[in-house]
């Protein structure tokens, strides 16, 4: 069903692009700019005209900026803005897998699963792929992007047909294994550097990450150690359990599943490690540096390394002031504010590795606030993220935009919005009223 979606929005787009000028506009996180990446490439072979604007956010002040003589090609954005963009002149083709919220205008034509009962779930660089692939089987060779997008929007674990698919087309030999970054570099500096699980004893530590290897039995291969995606079945077991060993429960039961190592600058990568350097360079105000990674620029690449780094060391501050300063706290909820302390494409990265930590029990909403200028950037987690879980933060975030104005999106386990400053307390007051309200309805 999903092909015949694609095969029908392809032809559209073919006979409306004929002598058109094109406005690409993606989204700034892994998946977004994977996306935009993939769909520039497609663009190039049907040699048509287009710019490309990679955004935080679609907002009502953006949309007012798209060039009026310009088609407008939305990637990963855009379906829970059809009421804003039906208002415009141009013509409108989204290729998103978000919900979709407003009443789709005669101008839009969408690509997105939730069109269809019961689809198969896909990020927007795998709809973006399936689209490019359509155009031109040569767009085959996009694929590893599809897959970078894919795990960029913590899609991994879940291989659907559809999936299955793109992964044999990036010629993806999937591996289980320990979920450490990179995999394909020696393991003993892994190990030392894995930060996502932090591992106590091991992580920052080399004579712990050697003892650590020791005790699992793993040796060097003539003066190095193997990489994670070369170790035999055996030495990955007796890893893994001298890593887990080390490390709670619920961070063991998420420590092993599917690693993917795919061709890039014609060497094997880390899907996991590239998406974290495109997502790093989104996130400290450089995607056109992550794009053009994306593009093969060797360049480009030199200069993520470096700001992924920085990255880095942002995250490690953001959560050392997150911990050392006061917070908001309910009843399974936390508000966190870090005001102008944090930067606001940083803050919603931290709600999520809170989300994932030991630090909340399942089921906690955590809000994190951080300024930019004359807005507040909004993000809200689940602890656990419990897909059984009642609670749903997209439309907890819709209601409250709703009623002090702003805008907002996401899914039931992740949303975020961005409000006017001046509403930062009416905000964290309408917050409270509606999770304790929540509370004891229940």
């Amino acid at each position: 069903m999903v092909k015949k979606l694609i095969k029908n929005f392809s032809e559209l787009f073919l006979q409306t692009t004929q002598n058109k000028k094109i406005h690409l506009v993606s989204h700034f996180d892994t998946d977004g700019i994977t996306s935009a990446a993939i769909l520039s490439k497609a663009l190039e072979k049907l040699e048509r005209q287009f710019s490309i604007k990679i955004l935080k956010q679609l907002t009502e002040e953006e949309i007012a900026l798209f060039p009026n003589d310009r088609l407008i090609l939305l990637a990963d954005l855009g379906s829970g803005s059809l009421d804003l963009l039906s208002k415009i002149p141009n013509k409108v083709f989204i290729i998103d897998h978000h919900e979709i919220t407003g009443t789709q205008g005669e101008n839009i034509n969408i690509l997105n699963p939730h069109l269809i009962k019961e689809s198969e779930e896909l990020c927007g660089a795998e709809l973006c792929y399936l689209f490019a692939k359509f155009l031109s089987e040569d767009n085959k060779k996009l694929a590893h992007l599809a897959i970078v997008g894919m795990v960029g929007d913590t899609m991994e674990k879940e291989i659907n047909k559809t999936r299955n698919e793109i992964i044999n087309d990036a010629d993806v030999k999937i591996k289980k294994g320990l979920l450490l970054y990179p995999s394909t570099r020696p393991i003993d500096r892994t190990l030392e550097y894995s930060s996502r699980p932090f591992i106590p004893g091991v992580t920052g530590n080399s004579k712990g990450t050697f003892d650590l290897l020791r005790e699992a039995g793993i040796e060097r291969t003539d003066k190095f150690y193997k990489s994670l995606i070369d170790l035999d079945e055996d030495e990955m077991k007796r890893l893994a359990t001298a890593v887990t060993l080390r490390l709670s429960a619920k961070e063991s039961s998420e420590l092993i599943g599917n690693l993917y190592p795919i061709k890039f600058f014609n060497k094997l990568e880390d899907a996991r490690e590239l998406s974290a350097i495109i997502n790093a360079c989104s996130r400290m105000d450089k995607p056109e540096i992550a794009l053009m990674l994306c593009l093969g620029n060797s360049n480009a690449r030199k200069k993520a390394e470096r700001i992924y780094l920085s990255y880095r060391q942002h995250i490690i501050s953001g959560l050392k002031y997150i911990d050392q300063n006061n917070k908001i706290q309910g009843r399974e909820y936390v508000i966190i504010n870090a005001k102008d302390q944090i930067k606001d494409t940083i803050i919603g990265t931290l709600a999520s590795i809170l989300s994932f930590s030991q630090i909340y029990k399942e089921g906690t909403i955590i809000i994190t606030m951080a300024y930019n200028n004359d807005k507040i950037k909004v993000s809200a987690r689940m602890a656990g993220r419990n897909p059984k879980s009642s609670r749903n933060l997209k439309e907890l975030m819709d209601s409250i935009t709703g009623s002090i104005g702003g805008e907002s999106g996401g899914h039931k386990d992740a949303a975020g919005c961005i409000i006017d400053k001046k509403d930062e307390e009416d905000f964290i007051k309408l917050v409270k009223s509606k999770l304790e309200y929540e509370l004891i309805k229940v």
